[in-house]
């Protein structure tokens, strides 16, 4: 299948706030609410028709951008700037090219670079969404049929591989297992409380940064996973907390000291971006590396990040649609052509329920990562409006359910996503945001930081 050419006729930006039902630390701040983005895209595909495609995407605080002397409104701000900037310059640009042609001529101008790419992940996806319209294919069958025209030009190291035919040769998961996220406020009881209702199987546990605090919530946290769920599998997310491979050697020293947490590192997978992403890939992991899998996600900011963790010892990446679509799809291929050790994982940045999280679904099962962290339905306040839940329930049946005091939040019951729902024509979605219900872009002042606290 062609990539076809065509042009951005119209990108519109808004935005709505979210209170999270519960707080929700991770790193060096707790967030009780943030403002969610939404886009639309008008694209004209040559010579057969034009559509309007959508995504949405949450602007979390101090995670794309960590500096200390940027306040929590500041950086989600920087956000907005990103989104604002990406906007102007894909309208500018009137050239017929492929989905993946508009994304390769945008080069960000803003800093952190994590923060700049933000933008124009957003709008490509909301340009691949209008692109699946017009030619009537589905999230699988367009991603498979590189309908958005990936190549190897932004990731040289892929030169001589066969992105088409490796594309084309992935299996969509019929269902992705959901990995729940305990938070670092979380506590062991309510896990404990879960566990009594759920089949969940795969845990990703946030990280502070002091070793024997660490240590001891581990220590807690396992006991209660040893119980109630036998079998269990677990991650851990550094979130940057700690400096640099020798603090990250003491934490697992203090693990594999510790009787009652050899449970525990049976089960662990890998590790997550532990170290700052300033020191992160300036030198090897050394004998880190031998001892666990270790991953890049804060680290992640090019096409070029996953080369050089590799090149430091590390063993993954995430995956994450707030760092871009195409991205995704390269790193996922090098951990093809560079086969195992290296992998690729699915993370989450509280996509919320509807758009985000579809979408995201979507790609995580045309890869096929089989578990992917899920964090909006347990932290965020679920759809804008009772009739939005209500539509998208109707229009993804068993993707979507009720709870108890009526509310749609997502199917978690058994624990697995199925992705039949998102099958239909576009990109994993066939309801809409209630887009009159939704605010402009706010103009970025840092005027404010409603529900962020360090």
């Amino acid at each position: 299948m062609s990539a076809p050419r065509l042009r951005i006729r119209a990108i519109e930006l808004y935005e709505r706030p979210v209170r999270f039902v519960k707080p929700f630390r991770f790193g060096a701040v707790t967030v009780e609410a943030a403002p969610q983005s939404f886009v639309r895209a008008l694209v004209a595909v040559e010579g057969q028709g034009e559509a309007w495609g959508a995504t949405a995407e949450m602007m979390m605080p101090k995670w794309f951008d960590k500096r200390p002397d940027r306040s929590p409104a500041q950086t989600v701000d920087g956000l907005r700037r990103s989104l604002i900037e990406a906007r102007d310059a894909y309208l500018s640009d009137g050239r017929l090219d492929t989905a993946f042609g508009h994304h390769a001529a945008y080069s960000p101008a803003l800093e952190p670079k994590l923060a700049a790419a933000f933008g124009p992940a957003q709008i490509d996806k909301a340009v691949f969404d209008g692109l699946l319209r017009v030619l009537g294919l589905n999230a699988f069958d367009g991603l498979g049929g590189n309908v958005g025209g990936l190549d190897a030009r932004l990731a040289p190291d892929l030169g001589g591989f066969d992105l088409d035919g490796f594309l084309r040769g992935l299996s969509p998961l019929a269902e992705v297992e959901l990995r729940h996220t305990v938070g670092l406020l979380d506590k062991a009881e309510d896990l404990r409380a879960l566990l009594e209702c759920s089949p969940l199987r795969w845990f990703k546990i946030k990280l502070g940064g002091d070793v024997a605090a660490d240590a001891d919530r581990l220590a807690e946290l396992a006991g209660v996973l040893e119980t109630a769920a036998p079998g269990y599998r677990a991650t851990l997310d550094g979130n940057e907390q700690y400096r640099d491979a020798g603090h990250v050697a003491e934490l697992l020293d203090r693990i594999d000291a510790s009787p009652t947490l050899a449970g525990f590192r049976k089960a662990l997978a890998y590790l997550e971006q532990p170290i700052t992403r300033e020191a992160a890939l300036a030198r090897p992991l050394g004998a880190v590396a031998e001892r666990v899998p270790v991953i890049i996600d804060e680290s992640d900011d090019g096409y070029d990040a996953f080369p050089r963790a590799r090149a430091m010892g590390y063993r993954g990446v995430s995956s994450k649609s707030c760092k871009g679509l195409y991205k995704a799809m390269v790193n996922r291929a090098r951990c093809a052509a560079w086969g195992p050790p290296h992998f690729i994982s699915a993370e989450d940045l509280t996509c919320q329920a509807g758009l985000s999280v579809q979408q995201d679904t979507a790609l995580v099962a045309f890869l096929g990562i089989p578990h992917a962290e899920r964090n909006g339905h347990q932290y965020g306040g679920g759809f804008g409006s009772a009739a939005e839940g209500a539509a998208f329930l109707a229009a993804h049946p068993g993707f979507y359910a009720r709870d108890a005091d009526g509310t749609v939040r997502l199917a978690t019951g058994t624990g697995r996503l199925p992705t039949a729902p998102l099958s239909a024509p576009g990109y994993a979605h066939l309801s809409d945001p209630d887009w009159a219900g939704l605010s402009p872009l706010s103009n970025p002042t840092s005027a404010h930081s409603e529900g962020v606290h360090p």
